[in-house]
């Protein structure tokens, strides 16, 4: 059973209206959990969840931004920017829209984790323990591999509109 999750992947552009460059800001949240406490580089993605095959990816994507976040989606027109197939397997749809997004605080839900592995010590952590707006290239560094091509297709799509 393939798995399936949908994001958001919001962007703003900067001073110039380009979409080069640092001029294309994209919103990415840093995963939590002890794993990633202390990375940094390809240790962000797309706020996305997993959802039901029956389920509307455009409402969970929604759905799951909320929860990671914190802050209910932006009332904004989304487009569909593709399916994209991760290393694990999983197929992640993504939504982009262009906003200017400005949550006052990031409070993300949380998921049960022995950590310690194998201590018998279960503790609660976020989902996500940062979201920020990031420019275009620093989002190549910051990005799971995996989620690339979905910062691709966004500037394709940007630059071919």
């Amino acid at each position: 059973m393939t798995i399936r999750s949908a994001g958001l992947l919001l962007y703003r552009r900067g001073a110039t209206g380009t979409t080069a460059g640092q001029d294309l800001e994209v919103w990415i949240a840093h995963m939590g959990g002890p794993f990633w406490a202390r990375k940094d580089e390809h240790a962000w993605s797309v706020p996305k969840g997993e959802y039901l095959e029956d389920e509307d990816p455009l409402v969970a994507a929604k759905r799951e931004f909320a929860e990671e976040i914190g802050t209910g989606a932006p009332a904004v027109d989304y487009f569909p920017l593709g399916t994209f197939r991760q290393p694990s397997s999983k197929l992640i749809t993504v939504f982009s829209a262009e906003t200017d997004f400005r949550p006052e605080q990031i409070v993300s839900n949380t998921f049960e984790l022995e950590w310690p592995k194998g201590s018998g010590v279960v503790r609660s952590y976020p989902e996500i323990d940062d979201a920020v707006w990031t420019s275009e290239s620093v989002a190549r560094t910051k990005l799971v591999k995996g989620q690339i091509p979905i910062l691709d297709a966004l500037v394709q799509h940007l630059t071919s509109g």
